[in-house]
């Protein structure tokens, strides 16, 4: 699976971001410019995703982690955000709300 930190994810560009947590966790703060998928309505929505490469985030990188081992297996180009939005205020980088 692959994976990277916070740290590369605030120096990546271009690349969607999609949070799987959820609605209440997003709107209580997300990394800006992620959009939300529920990881519980995800497969209603599999056709919404990204084409290309795109990173997935929870709060902590469990939900993220599971929902990439499903979407590569699906042949999607899927990266898990390692620590999630937890990971992402911890070092101090700015949450919207």
């Amino acid at each position: 699976m692959q994976s990277i930190s916070v740290q590369q994810l605030r120096e990546r560009e271009g690349v969607p971001l999609v949070d799987v947590r959820e609605p209440d966790e997003y709107a209580a703060g997300h990394v800006p410019g992620a959009v939300n998928m529920p990881m519980s309505t995800l497969g209603e929505h599999l056709d919404e995703l990204p084409e290309g490469p795109f990173d997935v985030i929870c709060q902590v990188g469990g939900r993220s982690a599971r929902v990439v081992e499903a979407l590569t297996a699906r042949g999607m180009d899927a990266t898990n955000i390692e620590g999630g939005t937890g990971a992402w205020a911890e070092a101090g980088y700015g949450l919207e709300h």
